[in-house]
C-alpha cells in the first residue's frame, strides 16, 4: 500500500476514534471534549430546522450557511458536524499534497508535509471537537490551486468566514504581477500597457468582480432571510468585537479592566491599525511567492488579533506545510527551537488559564504576561521562517496556479 494511502487511512481512523472518544468524555468527565462553539452551531441548526433564524441562538456569529450544513445534526446525529469538519481536514491535507506536487516537490516530501498538517494535534483535535475552521481553510487552499477559476470560491469563503478577506491584496498583486510579466514579453506591447498591467489587469479585475459579486449575492440573500441580526452577528460584530474573557491575545487584559461599556468605537477599531500595517507590508513584499505570503499574513493576523483562540491556529497550520519544503531552517537546530518556543509558551499560557477557569484564582495579570510571551514566541517563529525561506523558482510558483 502506498505511503499516501496509509497516511490518509490513518488520519481518517484517528479522527473517527477521537470523535467516538469525545462522546464518552462529554458524558463522563468534568471537562468536556466538545468545543463550546459546537453547541452553538448545533443550537443554531436546530432553530433553522424549525424554520426560525439561527441568530436566535446567542453568540452565533457565523454565516447561515454553517447552520445549514449542520442541519443533519438535528435530523441524523449530533456528531454529523464533527465528521464533516474532519472530512474537510482530510481534504485540506489532500490539497496541501497537490499544491506541493504542482510546485515540483518530490512525492515523499509532499507526503511528509501533508502529514505535518494531518497528524498535527492542533488540527485533528480542533476538527473532532467540533470547530468549523477546517472548512474555510480547505477552500482557501482550493482558491490558491485554481486562483483565476476560483473567484467564486473566494467570494464564498469570505462570506462563510470573514478572515480570508486579508488575502485579497496579495491575490490582486500576484495576478497583476503575472499580467505585467506576460505583457513585457510581448514585443508589440506599449510601455503604457505594461504600467497599466502593474496597477490593474484583466485577470485581477475579473477575479475581484466575480468574488465580490458572489460575496454580495450570498450576503444579500442571508440579509433577506434573517435581516439585521445577520449583519450584526455575522459581519459587523467582528469589526468591533471586544472579548473580556481570557484568550491568547495581548489585548484581552486591557479589555477586561475597562469592560465593554467604557470602550469607544475608536478603541475597538484602533487595534486593526498595526494588524493592517503588517498585512500590507507582507502582501507587498511576498505576493510573488503566494504560499509564503498567505502563511505570513495568516500567522501575523492571528498573532495581532484582538481575540485569539486555539481554533485560529488551524488557519496557519493549514498553510505551514506549503512553505516547509522551501525553508533552510534545520530541524535539529532552528526547527526544534521554534517548536519548543511556541509549544512551551502556549503551555505556560494554558497553565495560568487553567488556574483561572477551573480553580477560580485571580491570575488575570499573570495570564496577560503569558499572552505577551506567547505573542513574542509567535513573532519569533514567523521571523525565523521568513529569514530562512528559500524562494521557489518563478516557474515553480506559476505551476501552482
Amino acid at each position: 500500500m502506498e505511503s499516501s494511502v496509509k497516511l490518509w487511512i490513518a488520519s481518517a481512523l484517528l479522527r473517527l476514534a477521537l470523535i467516538a472518544y469525545g462522546e464518552w468524555q462529554d458524558s463522563h468527565l468534568e471537562v468536556p471534549y466538545s468545543d463550546v462553539d459546537y453547541t452553538v452551531f448545533s443550537d443554531a441548526a436546530a432553530f433553522m430546522a424549525q424554520g426560525r433564524s439561527p441568530f436566535l441562538r446567542d453568540t452565533y456569529r457565523y454565516s447561515p450557511l454553517l447552520a445549514m450544513l449542520l442541519l443533519p445534526n438535528v435530523w441524523i446525529h449530533r456528531c454529523w458536524g464533527k465528521i464533516l469538519f474532519s472530512v474537510a481536514d482530510l481534504l485540506a491535507g489532500s490539497l496541501i499534497y497537490r499544491l506541493l506536487r504542482l510546485q515540483g516537490i518530490a512525492e515523499g516530501v509532499a507526503i511528509a508535509c501533508a502529514a505535518v498538517f494531518l497528524l498535527n494535534p492542533f488540527t485533528f483535535t480542533i476538527g473532532t471537537r467540533g470547530n468549523c475552521e477546517a472548512l474555510p481553510c480547505a477552500v482557501v487552499l482550493w482558491t490558491v490551486i485554481l486562483l483565476l477559476q476560483a473567484a467564486f470560491w473566494y467570494g464564498l469563503v469570505v462570506h462563510f468566514r470573514i478572515y480570508p478577506i486579508i488575502y485579497a491584496l496579495p491575490f490582486v498583486l500576484f495576478l497583476n504581477a503575472r499580467a505585467s510579466e506576460t505583457t513585457s514579453k510581448q514585443a508589440a506591447s506599449s510601455k503604457s500597457m505594461m504600467i497599466l498591467a502593474k496597477l490593474v489587469s484583466r485577470d485581477s479585475l475579473s477575479f475581484g468582480l466575480t468574488s465580490g459579486a458572489v460575496f454580495l449575492a450570498l450576503t444579500l440573500a442571508s440579509y433577506a432571510l434573517y435581516g439585521a441580526s445577520f449583519l450584526n452577528e455575522a459581519l459587523l460584530y467582528h469589526l468591533t468585537r471586544t472579548d473580556p474573557r481570557h484568550n491568547f491575545s495581548i489585548y484581552f487584559y486591557s479589555i477586561y479592566l475597562r469592560q465593554s461599556s467604557s470602550i469607544t468605537l475608536l478603541d475597538r477599531l484602533a487595534s486593526f491599525a498595526p494588524q493592517m500595517l503588517v498585512q500590507t507590508v507582507f502582501a507587498a513584499a511576498y505576493h510573488d511567492d503566494l504560499p509564503l505570503c498567505l502563511f505570513a499574513q495568516t500567522a501575523a493576523f492571528v498573532a495581532f488579533n484582538k481575540v485569539v483562540t486555539a481554533q485560529y491556529f488551524v488557519w496557519f497550520f493549514t498553510l505551514l506545510p506549503l512553505v516547509l519544503p522551501f525553508t533552510g531552517l534545520k530541524f535539529f537546530w532552528g526547527g526544534s527551537l521554534c517548536i519548543a518556543v511556541w509549544t512551551v509558551s502556549q503551555l505556560h499560557w494554558l497553565a495560568w488559564a487553567y488556574l483561572l477557569e477551573f480553580k477560580g484564582r485571580n491570575v488575570f495579570f499573570q495570564l496577560w504576561i503569558s499572552s505577551i510571551v506567547f505573542f513574542v514566541a509567535n513573532v519569533f517563529v514567523l521571523s525565523m521562517l521568513l529569514y530562512h525561506h528559500h524562494n521557489a523558482t518563478k516557474e515553480q510558483k506559476l505551476k501552482a496556479i
